[in-house]
């Protein structure tokens, strides 16, 4: 017996434009991260999480829908990441 596909279930695969050039913008951000860790400069670890930061930054504000939501969400969000990436560098010295 077979049983139909609901068309539902495709339209999950069809991303809008937006998300599509997200995707290919994380994907750079990746390929450069991995390209950084590699190469022997002295500010490897700040490029890097940098790098993370923007990563994250378009995870949440685009495929989580949090620029939708209330503003508070996103100014818990960054502050988050700074209080994080300050420590992380702190520790780093």
């Amino acid at each position: 017996m077979v049983t139909p596909l609901s068309r539902n279930l495709f339209d999950i695969l069809i991303m809008n434009k937006q998300n599509v050039i997200t995707w290919i913008l994380l994907l750079l951000l990746t390929v450069i991260a991995g390209l950084v860790s590699s190469a022997h400069i002295s500010y490897v670890i700040p490029l890097i999480l940098l790098l993370a930061v923007l990563k994250f930054i378009g995870v949440a504000f685009n495929f989580m829908e949090l620029r939708k939501a209330n503003v508070f969400w996103g100014v818990l969000i960054i502050g988050f990441l700074v209080v994080f990436c300050g420590l992380v560098l702190l520790i780093k010295t």
